[in-house]
């Protein structure tokens, strides 16, 4: 099921990459980090930027580990993530959910519920800014 209204920027959500990207595009689900405001000329629509668990090899400027507050599930395994601020996309809904993380018991689905702080959030934009090429205009973040 995806997700019916616009998150708040920061917010971790899972996103299908799926269908309709190619290598070496992102191809697979993965959680991101919501980046832009809702929009209202851009219903539907929202841009993030893929995270990993992995550490990057090698590390690059766009590259950044930041702690959450808040584990992941434990399918990622890890109390940390790395922001892919190179893979920046504007995806719809329909590719956006909560993370899931099993269920409680009752039998109903648990979700992963995380919106970074403004700190984390400066580290993302950071890294935002050097995968575009804009590394200075890191200096007004």
């Amino acid at each position: 099921m995806s997700i019916q209204e616009h998150p708040k920027k920061g917010t971790i959500l899972m996103c299908d990459f799926n269908q309709g990207f190619c290598v070496p595009e992102m191809v697979k689900r993965r959680p991101v980090i919501v980046l832009s405001p809702k929009i209202s000329d851009r219903p539907k629509l929202c841009t993030v930027v893929a995270l990993s668990t992995t550490s990057p090899t090698p590390k690059m400027p766009y590259h950044a580990q930041i702690n959450l507050k808040v584990r992941l599930p434990l399918k990622f395994e890890s109390d940390h993530i790395w922001i892919k601020g190179d893979m920046i996309y504007a995806v719809g809904f329909h590719r956006l959910d909560f993370i899931r993380d099993g269920k409680d018991n009752k039998g109903n689905r648990k979700y992963y519920y995380y919106t970074l702080d403004d700190a984390q959030f400066k580290i993302v934009q950071n890294c935002v800014l050097h995968g575009l090429g804009l590394s200075q205009l890191t200096k007004h973040i």
